[in-house]
């Protein structure tokens, strides 16, 4: 996923995944047999919060390059308004132009082994489709390729690590968060394991374990 001479964008949303990804990615430099750059960048969504300074504080202390792209989600709008489509989709937006502008060949983002679980999921029930998210994708014939580093990591383990690194914390909460589809398949997700406990593995497997002659 990472090439020698790559200047890799972070997007770093405040949680633990995309944090945890930051050190990864810088605690590689230091062993690795290639040179690349890193720039985490915050997307600020115009919300009343303080994470965009308690991240602006925590990149000073780590010494990386960052930047704090401010943008207005709410246009006008009040947070009730706002769909996680819409905010997802200019989140994304805003983080291609950065990538862009600073002239950076990668932009990672910090899904996971469980994000890409319940992505399958939410494609098939609501979109009606099987597909995922792939661990590097290019874009834009080329222009941006797209790598997803913690694809292959349990949510569990990142947890663990979030705790024992005290990453800074500071919640912002979404007005849509409990009644999401993503929150409800979790919920799915959570109540079917309790009958098979390897129900994530086998969800993530199906993916690459196509039956064509059983398929319409």
């Amino acid at each position: 996923m990472v090439a020698s001479g790559d200047k890799i964008a972070v997007a770093i949303s405040g949680g633990k995944d995309s944090l945890s990804l930051l050190k990864l990615l810088i605690d590689r430099q230091k062993f690795v047999p290639i040179k690349y750059e890193l720039l985490a960048v915050h997307v600020d969504m115009g919300y009343p919060c303080h994470h965009p300074k308690i991240l602006a504080e925590y990149f000073k202390r780590i010494g990386v390059e960052y930047h704090i792209e401010k943008i207005d989600i709410l246009k006008g709008k009040s947070r009730k308004d706002i769909s996680c489509f819409w905010c997802s989709w200019n989140r994304r937006k805003a983080l291609f132009e950065v990538t862009k502008r600073f002239r950076c060949t990668k932009l990672a983002l910090g899904h996971h082994k469980d994000d890409i679980i319940e992505t399958i999921l939410l494609n098939m029930f609501f979109n009606g489709e099987i597909s995922g998210m792939n661990p590097k994708q290019v874009l834009f014939k080329g222009a941006i390729t797209i790598i997803r580093p913690l694809a292959y990591v349990d949510e569990d383990l990142i947890v663990k690590m979030a705790k024992e690194l005290e990453f800074p914390h500071h919640k912002c909460s979404c007005p849509n968060s409990i009644t999401s589809k993503r929150t409800k398949i979790t919920e799915i997700i959570k109540e079917l394991k309790k009958d098979c406990p390897d129900i994530k593995t086998n969800i993530f497997r199906s993916i690459k374990r196509i039956r064509s002659e059983y398929l319409l």
